[in-house]
């Protein structure tokens, strides 16, 4: 019996999941065109499930996500996966506890990538969401895993859960696909915002003292927590 066949109901969970998640990319306008993809593991596989390769937001569909061993190849007939696959799959090997990849070209993020420059921490939703600044991460070619590597060096051991990939565009990672979803809409609000506020005059980077107390909070006390009365 294959992992196909054995964890059917997480597969098909993660493909309906994957697919329906790029409308987010599209509706925050995080991408153009057939830019952009979304990945996650399966739960209990040593497998993904990705964007297929050109084919626009509109046409996706649950069948149409690609699955894909941890090395990027395709289990399954069906459509071609993303050109990124590989850069992907590398993530997922060398990061274990990453459940989801995602991979925008947003305008304002994309500009910070083309001038290679990390953005400051300076405002608290950065320190509440990426606990420091955004790093950039080294240049490198589609289509192999040069771009995984590039971000497994940048992100490990870092609080940022997204990278600028240099002169490229952004990279997320996050426990699962809406967190890595989230933290590119995140990327890109911070980076227009941090960019505004630079026309106007120079941007200090909250102390780090600051940055930490933030985090620690937004991370640990923010929002709904199971077993608790909060």
């Amino acid at each position: 019996m294959t992992a196909l066949s054995t964890h059917s109901a997480a597969l098909e969970s993660t493909r309906d999941e994957v697919c329906a998640l790029h409308a987010e990319l599209t509706r925050w306008n995080l991408v153009t065109w057939t830019s952009g993809n979304i990945s996650a593991r399966v739960p209990g596989t040593d497998l993904i499930v990705i964007k297929p390769s050109g084919v626009t937001y509109e046409e996706l569909t649950p069948a149409s996500m690609v699955v894909c061993d941890l090395h990027g190849t395709p289990v399954e007939q069906g459509c071609s996966p993303s050109s990124d696959t590989d850069a992907h799959a590398y993530v997922y090997r060398h990061m274990p506890e990453v459940g989801a990849v995602v991979h925008t070209h947003s305008t304002y993020a994309t500009a910070w990538a083309a001038r290679r420059e990390s953005i400051p921490c300076a405002i608290t939703a950065m320190a509440d969401e990426f606990g420091d600044d955004i790093p950039v991460g080294p240049f490198a070619l589609i289509g192999g895993d040069d771009i995984g590597r590039g971000i497994v060096a940048t992100l490990s051991g870092h609080r940022s859960p997204a990278v600028l990939m240099a002169s490229h565009g952004v990279f997320t990672i996050g426990k699962d696909a809406k967190s890595a979803v989230k933290a590119a809409v995140m990327c890109e609000d911070v980076a227009r915002t941090v960019h505004l506020a630079r026309q106007h005059g120079p941007v200090e980077r909250l102390p780090q003292k600051d940055i930490d107390a933030l985090y620690d909070r937004y991370q640990n006390v923010y929002g709904q927590r199971e077993g608790t009365d909060q």
